[in-house]
């Protein structure tokens, strides 16, 4: 896509009860949100980073020994798909008019296939930005700097067991109650066994070019993958302009950043 057809593509806009639907749940499905063209254009570039670069990126001392496509963070052709696509448009009906940062860095994040014969084990949620002391972050670290999780599929993922991304439906307020309950500094344990989550972990299917719009509290993982395919998705971490402002506070005033569905949060503050 064109700059100029970025400028000149119709806004998209969110109906109430997708409004409703995402406060209440925490997560958004958003069909057909990139065009075709653009969806292939970044998997074209990531299946030859895979085969040609490899797993470590061109460099071997990475401390993500199982990322792909690291020189790839930053290109325009996947930051695109974020910031000129109706995924921008939603994301800013939630955040308010022009209060999305641009992308500027996104997650390649393919789930191959599990070896023949392998079962898949049991899940579990996490929350984003939580150090490990193996994911890039130092055990005992953790932040608050971004808003709402997007992503975009790249490729049909039309069962369950395909690598899925998947979410726990209403935890994000379940995350956002246990933090006021305990404190966020609990964060420097590592993240939490958050007890009292009361839903089951929902599987998202979706076509190539569908993606989810999910709170930053939201309970989340990628699924195991029994297919016998790739699962292709971008990531991206999306900030709200003043999201520096709010900081750590988003982990108990979780809506204060959603100023475009105010009227629909105030029963949730």
């Amino acid at each position: 896509m064109t700059g100029q057809e970025g400028i000149d593509r119709m806004k998209s806009q969110l109906t109430r009860q997708q409004k409703e639907e995402f406060v209440e749940n925490g997560f958004l499905h958003i069909p057909s949100a990139v065009p075709l063209n653009m969806v292939h254009a970044a998997l074209r570039v990531i299946n030859h980073s895979i085969g040609e670069v490899g797993k470590t990126g061109a460099d071997p001392t990475r401390y993500r020994e199982n990322s792909h496509c690291h020189e790839l963070r930053h290109v325009p052709v996947l930051t695109d798909v974020f910031n000129r696509t109706t995924v921008r448009d939603l994301t800013e009906d939630l955040l308010g008019p022009d209060n999305m940062q641009p992308v500027e860095e996104v997650q390649i994040a393919p789930r191959f296939p599990l070896a023949p014969g392998v079962e898949a084990s049991s899940i579990e949620g996490h929350l984003d930005a939580v150090g490990t002391g193996t994911n890039g972050a130092p055990t005992g670290s953790y932040l608050r700097n971004f808003t709402v999780i997007a992503v975009v599929y790249l490729v049909d993922v039309p069962a369950p067991y395909s690598g899925n991304f998947t979410v726990w439906p209403g935890s994000h307020i379940e995350s956002r109650d246990f933090f006021r309950r305990v404190g966020h500094e609990v964060l420097t344990q590592g993240d939490p066994d958050i007890e009292d989550l009361t839903g089951e972990p929902v599987m998202l299917t979706g076509r190539a070019g569908d993606a989810f719009l999910c709170h930053h509290l939201i309970q989340h993982t990628g699924g195991p993958n029994l297919s016998p395919h790739v699962r292709h998705a971008v990531i991206s971490r999306i900030k709200h302009r003043n999201v520096d402002e709010l900081d750590l506070g988003g982990f108990t005033d979780m809506w204060r950043e959603w100023e475009g569905i105010t009227d629909l949060t105030a029963a949730h503050t």
